[in-house]
């Protein structure tokens, strides 16, 4: 390996590196509190170095948040879009969401970063634009799960797609607030995964057309 290359591996591995250790900063003293130094010291780099790969917190955030949201998309790719009815999606992301929340921090970055950075824009928000390829990525494939469970006759066809995205992301997201502060090894409680289930299956069920058999939406179900 020439000397070029060996500097570009390294400079590769130092970013690899402070990304990685902010997360862990992230997840340690909550994201309010996160500053350059902190992350420096625990990288043991110079806050001039970090400085060097980012400009500033909030574009090194904007990268974990990109990356999060990436892993959490890979992770969702092999049912969408897959010819499952939406109504079988649905139950699928629910399922993938619950596996995803004892066993990853994926979705605290999301919705931690996405907060911090976007902190004036209301929880639900119609008009937010989004900047991220993978977050849209994201809404727009509950969306299409949502429009699909409508066409299928499951949902009320007057229901505004965008708004019940919106309201999911909203649940999800104060779910997420919330699980930074219960241990690791509390994520998997069975009545912590039945509280978020029952709020997750009332929102379902406000969705749901008008005379529908509510057992249908029983999302724990085949």
């Amino acid at each position: 390996m020439g000397i070029i290359e060996r500097r570009e591996r390294e400079k590769s591995e130092r970013r690899r590196k402070i990304i990685d250790c902010a997360r862990e900063v992230i997840f340690t003293h909550g994201i309010q509190r996160v500053n350059m130094e902190d992350i420096a010291h625990k990288a043991e780099l110079s806050k001039a170095t970090v400085y060097f790969y980012f400009d500033s917190k909030e574009i090194l955030l904007q990268e974990i948040c990109e990356e999060a949201a990436r892993n959490f998309l890979e992770y969702f790719k092999p049912f969408l879009g897959t010819g499952l009815t939406g109504l079988a999606a649905l139950k699928c992301f629910w399922r993938g969401y619950i596996e995803l929340f004892g066993n990853t921090n994926e979705m605290i970055v999301i919705f931690q970063v996405r907060s911090f950075l976007k902190s004036w824009l209301p929880i639900v928000s119609l008009d937010e634009k989004i900047e991220s390829p993978y977050v849209d990525t994201i809404l727009k494939s509950m969306e299409t799960i949502i429009e699909e469970c409508k066409t299928e006759g499951v949902f009320d066809p007057k229901l505004d797609s965008a708004m019940a995205t919106r309201l999911l992301l909203s649940m999800f997201s104060v779910i997420v607030e919330n699980a930074v502060r219960i241990p690791q090894n509390f994520k998997k409680s069975p009545s912590l995964i039945n509280d978020m289930t029952n709020a997750f299956q009332i929102l379902i069920r406000g969705f749901a057309r008008e005379g529908i058999d509510h057992s249908r939406l029983d999302i724990t179900g085949d």
